[in-house]
């Protein structure tokens, strides 16, 4: 009872939640980019949370079932295809051993979610399935996915599937707000150097990835010259000497010593994770508090949401 893989396509990487509890060893959380679209796909599978699902970055994925099982795709705008025939994302279906799923390149946003009943079933790393390839840990020997790759899943004979409502479905933009809770080291950039980084668009560099997302702008600097390397948290703005942010990912390093303006609020990151190079980016100050008070609110609203309930005939894309 498996799925094979066809073609990987750019990127596809097994991700559940993520590895926590592990930085003391030297180890980062992995995990899915786009956290939302990741327990999205799942929730349509009627998953428990954190399965383990595919993560394919920018698209030109394919697949074989191997087993009767039910699957769900949400994310980037990537054309999704059963046996040749144009499906809807954000809804689940029932396929059968045999069929073939594809992915296509996407039009807009960059990573999508690709979840089967139960989730794929491969051996925990560390308490965690999400691959760092970087650390060579996690999912299939700690690579991405190969062509002829083969995972194991669970059957699922149940047929009934799900879609999200669409008002909960977000809209991946190519120019986002993101924003951000200033850090203990804010002080260290004036007033001019502060009003360069929040009044002004900077755009995602093509040096953009699982561990950070560089941006080119105008230049911000810090008074600091060099810091001693300390932990660093998702999120965080790293500005090197060059003064150009950059916005550390999943995949960072676990320590840094370069001064950081701030961190990003971590429901934003799913935002900047669909970006592609050459999108855009502006930074809004927000407290704390107001951080907090932004992420319970969207935690109630998901968990609040109902799913819809879909006829399986109904498989036609508009």
């Amino acid at each position: 009872m498996s799925i094979k893989i066809l073609n990987p396509g750019i990127l596809s990487l097994l991700q559940d939640a993520g590895r926590f509890g592990k930085h003391q060893i030297g180890l980062t959380s992995g995990g899915p980019m786009d956290p939302l679209a990741f327990h999205w796909a799942n929730r349509l599978c009627d998953n428990p949370v954190g399965a383990t699902a595919i993560e394919i970055s920018v698209g030109g994925f394919k697949m074989e079932s191997q087993v009767d099982t039910r699957i769900a795709v949400t994310g980037g705008e990537m054309p999704v295809k059963i046996n040749g025939q144009d499906v809807l994302r954000w809804r689940s279906y029932a396929i059968a051993r045999g069929d073939q799923i594809e992915l296509g390149y996407s039009q807009r946003g960059c990573r999508a979610y690709l979840a089967v009943s139960g989730g794929f079933q491969v051996e925990p790393e560390f308490g965690s399935n999400a691959t760092v390839v970087r650390e060579k840990i996690g999912g299939l020997n700690g690579a991405p996915l190969t062509p002829d790759a083969v995972i194991p899943c669970q059957a699922d004979t149940q047929t009934h599937c799900w879609q999200v409502p669409d008002n909960e479905r977000p809209h991946y933009s190519k120019h986002i707000t993101l924003r951000v809770i200033p850090g203990y080291q804010d002080h260290s950039f004036d007033r001019i150097q502060q009003r360069l980084f929040f009044h002004n668009t900077f755009d995602v560099s093509d040096r953009c990835d699982r561990m950070g997302y560089r941006l080119t702008g105008p230049q911000v600097h810090s008074s600091i010259e060099g810091i001693l390397s300390e932990g660093i948290c998702l999120g965080a703005i790293q500005v090197p000497a060059d003064g150009q942010p950059i916005v550390l990912m999943n995949d960072r390093q676990t320590i840094g010593g370069y001064p950081k303006i701030g961190s990003v609020l971590s429901l934003d990151l799913a935002k900047l994770a669909q970006l592609m190079p050459g999108d855009k980016v502006n930074f809004a100050a927000i407290t704390i508090d107001r951080a907090h008070n932004i992420l319970h609110l969207a935690h109630s609203r998901f968990h609040a949401t109902s799913l819809e309930s879909v006829d399986e005939t109904s498989t036609q894309d508009d």
